[in-house]
């Protein structure tokens, strides 16, 4: 099944949810009006697009609407899925232009964020990429046996340390046989961070700087990995953490299993941060590359 296939099947719950209340809600009017605005903004909100985004969209649509002079209902949802695509943008694929090329992922504790690594770890193998994990997440009981067990599903080396070791450590040491191996991708799990908690994101400085320092000139992603369930609480984090991090990049997870998915669009909008890839179901197979185009149409 390709993007489309999955896209739409995970985003069942959402659009049932979303697309199913603006269609009974267009049916009901005859003509596009004010009244129809105002209920269509209130409708993004409950599907998590969040109020400024709401307004935001609505504001479009009525500029777009007034300038096409359409005064069929039933039109309104084409441009509303146009407006949608139009802030989401074009594809954003991983920047991995160098050898080795550095993903780093963050997250809160709960988000699936080792599960994420594991996935991730298994699409590039399947690219043709060497894939050196580094089992960064040294506080959290049995992450680096959970990651162990994702490395080995997806055939990868990892570099692991003691519990309670230093992350740094462990991303220098990943870094290093990265470089004798000639292997194409490092890539790094984390300890679940919040964003009040300033020893953890200290620890996340220390973790560029050493990047900065073995790899002054590689690719570097810095992936925030959200929990799609959790609707506008995702965007509170991604904003937290957009503040106190370098985030290159969006990765949505367990969009499957909630009607938020909206909130994708209100983190491109509000923050301007690009979903870069999303997790549409538990396979291995199922973390995929996010394409805009082909959400929006799933979406609406």
């Amino acid at each position: 099944m390709g993007f489309f296939g999955k896209i739409t099947a995970g985003l069942k719950k959402t659009r049932e949810s979303l697309a199913g209340a603006i269609d009974g809600m267009l049916s009901a009017f005859t003509k596009v009006d004010e009244e129809l605005f105002e209920e269509l903004e209130e409708i993004l909100i409950m599907g998590d697009m969040g109020m400024l985004t709401a307004r935001f969209v609505c504001d479009r649509l009525r500029e777009t609407v007034k300038a096409r002079r359409i005064t069929d209902p039933a039109a309104v949802k084409d441009v509303l899925r146009e407006i949608v695509a139009e802030i989401l943008g074009d594809d954003q694929a991983l920047d991995l232009a160098t050898k080795p090329s550095v993903i780093v992922m963050i997250g809160v504790n709960g988000a699936g964020k080792t599960t994420t690594v594991g996935k991730l770890a298994h699409n590039l193998r399947a690219q043709g990429k060497t894939v050196l994990l580094g089992a960064a997440d040294t506080f959290r009981a049995a992450a680096i046996e959970q990651l162990g067990v994702w490395a080995d599903r997806a055939g990868v080396d990892m570099i692991r340390q003691a519990e309670g070791s230093d992350p740094a450590a462990v991303v220098f040491d990943t870094i290093s046989a990265a470089k004798a191996r000639g292997a194409d991708v490092v890539l790094c799990d984390t300890a679940g961070r919040l964003h009040n908690k300033k020893n953890l994101m200290d620890e996340l400085s220390k973790i560029s700087r050493v990047i900065d320092r073995e790899l002054p000139n590689a690719s570097r992603e810095t992936l925030l990995v959200l929990d799609a369930t959790t609707g506008q609480n995702a965007l509170n984090q991604a904003r937290e953490f957009a503040a106190a991090a370098g985030i290159t990049g969006i990765v949505l997870t367990k969009l499957d299993g909630t009607a938020k998915g909206g909130v994708i669009v209100a983190i491109k909008q509000e923050l301007g941060i690009p979903v870069k890839l999303v997790g549409v179901g538990e396979g291995i197979d199922d973390l995929m590359p996010f394409d805009p185009q082909e959400f929006a149409a799933g979406l609406l």
